[in-house]
């Protein structure tokens, strides 16, 4: 006997229709609730829901299983039959790691969950400690950012669906890998989104992704129970050690205990009960560290946050761009208070909002840990016109300048797939909605964005263009080339500093000093120093303290006399005091 059951408030009647089966009434219950038992279906049975009268079937909001695509029936799946093999698995903290983001759609030729198994000796050899997945819940069409999914319970099947999911996170498991996932609960993707047909998820607000979802009207603890329970289900049932919650400053909550203070709490005790760390990270663009702050504390009790601050301020030094929301940045004055401060903009003027903006962060008590930080993402790659990678402006010489002043920071780093060995390859925004009214639209809305930034609408791949997808995947085959695998060995050789010297990794903001001068930094990290020199030209650098010796340098050329260090143009590097 299986039970079903769905959240159809408003619904005034709700019928059960099995495929190759009958049709079956569902019995209303407590709490918007329908239910029905019904012999005989089981794990592999098709099903749907119908509402009222229609005879249009719907798949389940909760579906776990969605094997011919977002539009068809729902397929019972069984999280008890798949057999784990991490049962000694006692998980991964967030301070001390290093992250990297993928999208599995592009970080290998097949786009699937089981050949990105075949990559993951290349990132225990980095030196990985968390893999951070891009979006994975079914979306309509076979591939996509990820950030058009409609299904908050179900993997997206041309991946390898639910299956494929925990065979990743099985085999990363075995290799000492920890797996954060990318979760959006800020809006529905537009083709597909048949939750809201049920009940009333969505808010009248709306943000740039469409309407918000319903935090704090009407029916809204059964859409947080909704939210908090796809939360559960990646943690507990895909065995996943943490997720990062997608743009949660267009999560509106009026509510006096807020959504991700719930989560907090209920991840908590998932934690305690399974006995391994769970991490929550936020995207927010709020500047706010009452999301990091725990709830001890009066904050919503989060592990993390990205901040775009400290890419920003990275970014605009290296580059020289100053466009858009790069204007405040580009100095290194912008650049000292973000490595001692954490934000930038921190309660202080941004002339791209044309008002204040963010709130200082407690340096004393709030360690830099729960700020993860990164050169690239998928973000501020795939969000450019074209979706050039640093590779594409950048020597060499400061790539790898960029790289150190992220790994000695006090943050969490972060690094964007192929970043490692300076992959050539873009990062496009890429869809492949099956609607030709949605396709045209997302392509036209694409360009018109752009063109409003000064760029040619004729430079602007088109999201729907196959060859758009294609040009996102990496390319193994660079790591036959000698200046990308001498850029994969230099970050293999930065991280396993950062991991044996205390000092890199201190996550202590009132610990790091920082002066600068003519277009160089030098930040004290302990009994550590790294001095970077941003320049065209040689330069020497005086360094509060007597240099032991040269632990890694950028380039050939360095020398050092004591507490002087001579360093060639575009060149950094770390020495013990």
């Amino acid at each position: 006997m299986t039970v079903f059951s769905v959240w159809a408030p408003e619904a005034a009647r709700v019928r059960l229709r099995l495929f190759g089966g009958a049709d079956h009434e569902m019995r209303s219950a407590a709490g918007g609730w329908w239910r029905v038992e019904v012999p005989g279906a089981g794990p592999g049975t098709d099903y749907a829901f119908l509402l009222d009268d229609d005879d249009y079937a719907l798949p389940d909001p909760r579906s776990a299983w969605q094997p011919a695509g977002v539009h068809g029936p729902s397929r019972i799946y069984s999280h008890s039959s798949f057999p784990w093999t991490d049962s000694g698995w006692t998980g991964r903290q967030l301070p001390g790691s290093v992250l990297y983001e993928l999208h599995v759609g592009t970080f290998t030729p097949e786009g699937t969950f089981d050949a990105a198994i075949g990559k993951l000796d290349h990132l225990v050899d980095l030196g990985v400690d968390l893999i951070e997945l891009l979006p994975v819940n079914a979306f309509n069409g076979e591939h996509n950012w990820g950030y058009d999914g409609v299904c908050w319970f179900a993997p997206h099947e041309p991946y390898g669906g639910p299956d494929g999911l925990k065979r990743f996170v099985d085999a990363a498991h075995a290799k000492g890998l920890g797996v954060i996932l990318d979760v959006v609960y800020n809006h529905f993707g537009p083709s597909g989104a048949y939750a809201p047909m049920f009940a009333p998820y969505l808010s009248e607000q709306s943000n740039p992704w469409g309407r918000t979802v319903n935090l704090d009207g009407p029916h809204s603890d059964g859409v947080r129970r909704y939210i908090v329970d796809s939360v559960l289900m990646w943690l507990r049932d895909y065995h996943v050690d943490g997720l990062r919650l997608d743009a949660v400053h267009a999560m509106p909550d009026s509510r006096a205990v807020h959504l991700l203070e719930e989560i907090t709490v209920e991840v908590e005790s998932l934690s305690t009960h399974l006995g391994r760390p769970l991490s929550l990270i936020a995207e927010s663009d709020l500047n706010d560290p009452r999301l990091i702050t725990p709830r001890e504390a009066g904050g919503y009790g989060l592990h993390a946050q990205w901040n775009d601050d400290a890419h920003h301020a990275l970014h605009t030094l290296l580059t020289g761009e100053r466009q858009g929301y790069y204007g405040d940045f580009g100095s290194l004055e912008a650049l000292t208070d973000v490595l001692t401060g954490g934000f930038f903009h921190a309660g202080t003027w941004s002339s791209f909002r044309q008002r204040h903006h963010g709130r200082p962060v407690d340096r004393q008590r709030l360690p830099g840990h729960r700020l993860v930080a990164y050169l690239q993402n998928h973000d501020q790659i795939g969000n450019r016109a074209v979706g050039d990678r640093l590779t594409a402006s950048l020597s060499p010489g400061l790539l790898r300048v960029g790289a150190v002043l992220l790994l000695t920071a006090p943050f969490t780093p972060m690094l964007f797939m192929g970043e490692e060995w300076g992959a050539s390859t873009p990062w496009q925004f890429f869809t492949s909605h099956p609607e030709p009214e949605l396709a045209a639209a997302v392509a036209t809305g694409r360009r018109r964005e752009f063109a409003s930034h000064g760029w040619a609408t004729d430079d602007v791949p088109d999201p729907q263009d196959p060859e758009t997808f294609l040009r996102s995947r990496l390319d193994w085959a660079e790591l036959d080339k000698p200046e990308h695998r001498e850029m994969l060995e230099f970050y293999r050789r930065l991280i396993a500093l950062r991991k044996s010297r205390g000092d890199l990794s201190d996550p202590r903001l009132s610990s790091v000093d920082v002066r600068h001068g003519d277009q160089f930094v030098v930040m004290r990290r302990g009994e550590c120093l790294v001095a970077a020199n941003l320049a065209g030209r040689g330069q020497g650098i005086s360094l509060p303290g007597v240099v032991r010796r040269v632990l890694l340098a950028t380039g050939d050329g360095v020398t050092v006399m004591r507490d002087r260090i001579e360093l060639p143009a575009e060149t950094a590097a770390i020495v013990a005091l």
